[in-house]
């Protein structure tokens, strides 16, 4: 791994099991899982083997693991699958801050089917407040969609508290866990699995340093999903499509290799990252923390800064060697400020200065100075 590469929430760096398991698979002759013959069956067999490895870490069936493209595509098949599969009503719920798959995947549904959408609000550190989804929801709400941890400013949302709130009408709940679930000790039953809590789970290889193109969405037993992608059949009808077995196996390797020692490697994060977050707020002038500043995903230290903007802070640390982002990875490029920060109360002039930095290790002293010093000769 590069060691100066912190932007690991944009994509980590490909674990070593990933690399290896993609590559005994490369090595084999080819066959298509859907094939009746041995390199067929070979190939159905590495599939089914990484299902079996998601489902057992996340402790749900390897029936409930849907395998898509990555995470946009999980968003998307949870939110308009449930969605069309379950017309109870036309309300969905959801918060500004979520990732575009998921905001956007409303939106349609809101065109095109004619649902009404409502925003939760959420306060000045991220958060949603259970008590608001409890307002927000009705007889008439299909699905609450609600991230469990933000990408740009790394809250962690209390998801078991507000899927209570939403199970009190019959709600569907689905969360965006692509962010979450490579930091966190995350399994279904955590967020109240099997039960009455969350239904439908996204999450993306390239997260856990598997490869990108790769990911998943766990849906609870029992809940019907109108596919997106017609064709073949695959994935028991959900989600049709020759399955990436390569990429199924280095995704299944780097979730294996990433559970093995949850704990262990979210605590030395945490401490690097605090040591991080306490040079530059210390150090660079009008630095200042965006998002919980303990309820937050373990790499993951997000700044704005007085009177510069974020891109050049970036261009300036990319200059150095040092690989960052000015938020999002999907909103890169974009002029206008962070609809998530907005909805957190900044500015859009503040909002248009934020930096993320992100782990995928702990750092070492010296790359945290070269950061600092960085920063200090750019903000002045």
């Amino acid at each position: 791994m590069n060691e100066r590469y912190l932007d690991a929430a944009a994509t980590a760096p490909l674990r070593p099991e990933a690399r290896a398991a993609m590559i005994a698979v490369f090595d084999e002759s080819a066959g298509n899982p859907s094939s009746v013959h041995t390199a067929g069956h070979r190939a159905a067999r590495t599939v089914e083997l990484a299902r079996q490895t998601i489902a057992t870490t996340f402790g749900v069936r390897a029936s409930d693991v849907i395998f898509t493209s990555g995470g946009t595509e999980a968003n998307n098949l949870a939110i308009i699958g449930l969605a069309l599969a379950h017309p109870r009503g036309r309300h969905l719920v959801t918060t500004p801050i979520e990732h575009p798959s998921v905001l956007e995947s409303c939106r349609y549904l809101e065109r095109v089917f004619g649902y009404e959408l409502t925003m939760l609000p959420v306060d000045e550190l991220g958060r949603v407040d259970p008590d608001d989804v409890t307002r927000a929801v009705r007889a008439d709400t299909t699905l609450v969609s609600i991230g469990l941890a933000n990408a740009e400013v790394g809250t962690v949302q209390p998801m078991p508290a507000l899927a209570a709130a939403a199970k009190q009408v019959g709600a569907i709940v689905h969360t965006d866990a692509v962010q979450a679930a490579p930091s966190l000790p995350v399994t279904l039953q955590s967020q109240g699995w099997p039960g009455d809590n969350v239904d439908a789970l996204s999450m993306a290889s390239h997260k856990f340093g598997g490869p990108q193109g790769v990911g998943a969405l766990i849906v609870r037993d029992g809940l019907r999903l109108e596919p997106l992608m017609h064709g073949g059949g695959q994935e028991l009808g959900r989600r049709a499509g020759t399955e990436n077995v390569a990429g199924l196996a280095g995704f299944a390797a780097a979730v294996a290799a990433t559970a093995h020692d949850y704990g262990g490697r979210a605590l030395a994060l945490i401490d690097s990252r605090n040591a991080l977050v306490e040079r530059v707020t210390r150090e660079v002038s009008g630095a200042r923390v965006t998002g919980h500043p303990t309820e937050r995903l373990p790499g993951h230290a997000s700044f704005t800064f007085e009177g510069v903007s974020g891109e050049s802070l970036l261009v300036a640390l990319d200059a150095s060697g040092i690989a960052v982002s000015a938020g999002s990875a999907c909103a890169a490029g974009k002029s206008e400020p962070s609809p998530a920060l907005l909805a957190l109360g900044l500015d859009p002039e503040t909002a248009q200065t934020a930096l993320r930095i992100t782990l995928a290790e702990p750092i070492a002293e010296e790359l945290q100075h070269r950061v600092v010093t960085t920063l200090q000769r750019e903000v002045g």
